[in-house]
């Protein structure tokens, strides 16, 4: 069973990570939280789910405002074309539905199928906001913390340029 926000929370506790999390309606993409007044510092995320021509599967945490190139990050990676990944799949490796795709969702993962990948824009920020697993709420966390709890999972976070040079 996939890990609940109640539980992501209580690791991030016990890891002594503090965060602070702000109730909204539900925001299923980067357009939905436009409309929606989140009053927390940092930025915001989108968050691509995706799967190489060779099965490989890749998080993909970016700045809400970078246009992410696929082409050149599937270069960088090395990794073969990328698609979306299907709301099955995305359920099975990651527990989250379409729309409350998180970084935190890493904590899921536990056979480790995924490589989590961070927008080097992203990472110029002091705190980061994510869902907690939940599209109806998100959660304010130190840059340093984001990272050490996915280094907890299991996860090494890589940190690339995801725009086309």
């Amino acid at each position: 069973m996939p890990h609940t926000r109640e539980q992501l929370l209580s690791v991030l506790d016990e890891l002594k990570i503090s965060t602070k999390t702000v109730e909204h309606a539900p925001a299923f993409t980067v357009a939905d939280t436009g409309s929606i007044e989140i009053d927390l510092p940092g930025a915001h995320t989108k968050n691509l789910f995706l799967k190489d021509d060779k099965g490989a599967l890749f998080l993909v945490i970016a700045n809400a405002e970078t246009r992410v190139d696929l082409k050149a990050l599937s270069k960088r990676l090395p990794a073969g074309r990328f698609s979306f990944g299907k709301p099955e799949l995305l359920l099975e490796a990651l527990g989250v539905p379409p729309g409350a795709v998180t970084a935190f969702a890493a904590i899921n993962d536990t056979a480790k199928r995924v490589k989590i990948v961070f927008d080097q824009a992203l990472m110029t920020e002091d705190s980061i906001n994510c869902h907690p697993l939940e599209n109806t709420a998100t959660t304010n966390i130190a840059r340093e913390d984001l990272l050490r709890f996915i280094r907890s999972t299991g996860h090494e976070p890589h940190v690339m340029v995801l725009t086309a040079s």
